[in-house]
């Protein structure tokens, strides 16, 4: 009985030790701030957007009427629009 405790004890502690690293893992994987959104989004006029999405330097809005623009991050340009068939 004495050495079914032990085992108990070991095997909680064990878990206990497990669940701090995995959740000091995922503490550190996941970056501090998110990437700056713009202020604004100005879309052509008649469209509405369905998708928001975020990339290096460009950011992409999905549109209702099925269309992607892709914006520049910098100074919030359209760089380029894609039809979706």
């Amino acid at each position: 009985m004495k050495f079914l405790r032990i085992l108990v004890t070991i095997l909680t502690g064990t878990m206990i030790a497990g669940l701090v690293i995995l959740i000091t893992l995922l503490v550190i994987r996941f970056p501090e701030s998110a990437p700056p959104l713009p202020d604004a989004i100005n879309l052509p006029d008649g469209t509405e957007a369905a998708a928001f999405t975020v990339g290096g330097d460009w950011y992409a809005v999905v549109t209702e009427d099925d269309r992607i623009l892709v914006f520049d991050r910098a100074d919030g340009t359209l760089r380029r629009t894609i039809d979706l068939q």
